[in-house]
């Protein structure tokens, strides 16, 4: 995925290169090169993205039931004996 980005940069580059004004170039690299690649990798990064915020959730989950059953080594009357 990212090869193509990378391509993709290297021929608005070339493309703002030709351009006559140092103004048309920046924007048409920002508005050929960044913009469409920036959208692009943001869209598919979106399952990745999706997947990492599902096992934080589960991972956070998992925890809060953990502190929530009381430990087995501790005795059921705070130890007083």
């Amino acid at each position: 995925m990212y090869i193509v980005a990378i391509g993709w940069l290297y021929v608005a580059l070339m493309m703002a290169i030709t351009e006559h004004t140092v103004v048309a170039a920046i924007a048409t690299f920002l508005l050929y090169g960044i913009g469409p690649v920036a959208l692009l990798l943001y869209i598919l990064g979106t399952p990745g993205r999706r997947k990492r915020r599902r096992a934080a959730e589960q991972a956070a989950e998992q925890a809060a039931q953990a502190a929530a059953k009381p430990s087995p080594a501790t005795p059921p009357d705070g130890g007083a004996s």
